[in-house]
């Protein structure tokens, strides 16, 4: 995750709490209350730098709900109250959204991106079973144990250094 993301976080997160400080101290309210929503804030931070996908952000916002039903008691002020916890709400979801857009893909370079691909057959190189593609953005010498047309459609089921093995894509998956 970048430092932007993390640094706006930072800054929501010590925004709601100067606030909520700045009411705490003159209602002199429960500490376990303040207890509760500072370790929920903290766990709101905590989830900006950890990647565990909202567990911890989950428990923050519990954390800082239940802090603050104890500190109505007190008499702090409903919105107050129900801001900080939509505001910590709308920080785990914009989280959780970035989160799950990192989440491991597909390999779309190297070896594991190449086998398995599936292209066309631009020319033939010498006789029937050698012949050249297009691949990820460069030009392959192929190899086949069928003769290839140009046009066909092919399977990459191997590379051996500069030379790619290939079947027909309407083969098995495997090969041959």
């Amino acid at each position: 995750m970048n430092t932007r993301c993390c640094a706006a976080a930072l800054l929501l997160a010590f925004s709601g709490s100067v606030f909520a400080a700045d009411m705490i101290v003159l209602l002199a309210p429960n500490p376990v209350g303040i207890w509760l929503i500072t370790f929920g804030i903290a766990f709101l931070i905590a989830e900006a730098a950890l990647p565990n996908y909202g567990v911890i952000g989950l428990g923050g916002i519990v954390m800082f709900v239940i802090g603050a039903v104890i500190l109505t008691n007190t008499e702090v002020p409903v919105p107050l109250m129900i801001g900080l916890g939509l505001l910590s709400a709308l920080l785990l979801i914009f989280l959780l959204i970035h989160a799950l857009k990192t989440r491991p893909r597909h390999n779309v370079s190297g070896d594991a991106g190449l086998v398995g691909s599936v292209t066309q057959v631009m020319s033939l190189a010498g006789n029937a079973y050698n012949g050249w593609v297009h691949l990820q953005g460069e030009k392959w010498q192929v190899l086949s144990t069928t003769p290839l047309q140009p046009g066909q459609r092919v399977r990459v089921v191997a590379r051996k250094g500069l030379l790619l093995e290939v079947a027909a894509a309407d083969a098995a998956p495997g090969g041959e």
